[in-house]
């Protein structure tokens, strides 16, 4: 199970956060109460709320605390999931369905309470998320949206495209829904300072440590690692998009083939010049568009504008996966003319048959939490509270996110050709969208 350490892709949030606290592999075997395995902000929040009560907390990752999506993803901090209250009402009854939804409804604000009462430098702000309408059909799909959420109270607004175009730099889109919810930060920044906040409240974070497997031991879980093991009594695997990691069954069986690992990637450009820097998203919104095909983009501090979505689905980050990113940036801000390209770096989104965070119970004390569906700085942040709860003895019954059995996606060994097939229909549908309404 041992090899060469895991390095973090040269991105640039890479390039622009200070190091993360130090974090010791395991060698040998310990004992606690709680072991959880993967140090993104899932694992990191669990482990932070854990230790903050009394649980002696011991948390395995198998680079360092970031590694994964967490410090490579587009700093949004989003409010709900992609289904409205009504639909999630109709999967799980009139009780659960409400709860989920207005609990998903928080997670900006229970983000930057947490980074406040900790002292998190990670560039944290609420300015507001925009979800820009390719087509005249998204937009009246976002006017209906807007609509419901005003009647529960939410601060959402819709904007035609002229004031579209004015907050996002670009006249490509037809209007915006705005969420004033939405906030925005470093997400290398703020996974290295949730690991800070979790070793102050007394839990130990191993990075360097690779899982092999988690198995029953009499009436405790032993975790074996390549050079150790944790007896705990209970066990979060917070492993998300990269269950699989090295096309294994780390660290359970199924657990990966629960989840579909998509490819993401982003690039960053050279800092604009003035004129540029004031056009493009002035107010220091962040953007997400609602296409079959997602792209979404910021503008940073020092003037560079990031962008990402769907790219290759090939392996590695040769600059063919990276070309329909940097195609669709060129085509949304042509202004940019020949603006250098700085950095470009990849990662995986764990997306859901449902769109839904997945909560399961794999075992006696045994839960297993992921599924973020790339929404995951606020989500994974509020999930991390909710199941450091569960573990601390909250009733399932009273867990906004419902515990379920973990199912495999159907036919998960054909994904990737089911993949490229989806995304070529995807691009298809999305142009004669923007062309013909």
């Amino acid at each position: 199970m041992s090899g060469a350490p895991l390095a973090l892709p040269a991105s640039y949030w890479a390039a622009s956060a200070p190091p993360g606290p130090a974090t010791p592999r395991l060698e040998g075997t310990r004992r606690a109460e709680i072991c959880i395995v993967g140090g993104g902000y899932l694992g990191l929040s669990a482990a932070l709320h854990l230790a903050e009560a009394g649980a002696e907390t011991v948390l395995l990752e198998a680079a360092e605390p970031g590694w994964g999506a967490s410090g490579r993803n587009g700093g949004q901090i989003i409010a709900g999931f992609k289904a409205e209250r009504t639909e999630l009402i109709r999967q799980l009854g009139a009780e659960r369905g409400a709860r989920l939804f207005d609990w998903s409804g928080g997670f900006p604000d229970f983000t930057l309470a947490l980074i406040r009462r900790h002292g998190i430098e990670c560039e944290a702000s609420q300015p507001g998320w925009l979800q820009p309408a390719h087509s005249q059909g998204s937009l009246r799909a976002f006017e209906a949206r807007a609509e419901a959420r005003r009647v529960l109270g939410a601060p959402v607004a819709m904007l035609d495209g002229r004031e579209t175009e004015r907050l996002l730099g670009t006249g490509w889109y037809k209007g915006a829904y705005l969420d004033r919810r939405g906030g925005r930060l470093h997400p290398l920044r703020y996974a290295r300072g949730l690991a800070r906040a979790a070793l102050g409240a007394g839990a130990a974070i191993h990075g360097g440590t690779m899982v092999g497997g988690v198995a029953r031991d009499g009436t405790r879980w032993r975790v074996a690692t390549d050079r150790g093991a944790v007896e705990a009594d209970r066990v979060l695997l917070c492993t998300n998009a990269y269950s699989g990691l090295a096309g294994g069954e780390r660290p359970w069986p199924g657990l990966a083939r629960s989840v579909l690992p998509v490819p993401s990637y982003m690039v960053a450009t050279a800092p604009l010049g003035d004129n540029l820097r004031r056009s493009i998203l002035p107010g220091g919104h962040t953007a997400a568009d609602l296409k079959r095909l997602t792209n979404h983009f910021r503008i940073e501090p020092d003037g560079r504008l990031l962008f990402g979505g769907r790219g290759g689905l090939g392996e590695g980050d040769a600059a063919a996966q990276y070309a329909p990113v940097v195609a669709k940036l060129r085509e949304f801000f042509p202004q940019l003319g020949a603006v250098t390209l700085e950095y470009f770096w990849s990662g995986k989104v764990a997306l859901t048959l449902d769109y839904l965070p997945h909560l399961h119970e794999l075992g006696p004390g045994l839960f297993a939490a992921l599924g973020c569906n790339g929404r995951g700085v606020g989500m994974a942040s509020a999930m991390g509270k909710t199941v450091a709860d569960l573990l601390g003895g909250m009733p399932d019954r009273d867990c906004p996110a419902p515990v379920t059995r973990l199912r495999p996606v159907p036919l998960h060994g054909l994904r990737l050709p089911a993949m490229r097939a989806a995304v070529f229909w995807k691009g298809l549908r999305d142009r004669i969208d923007r062309a013909g309404r």
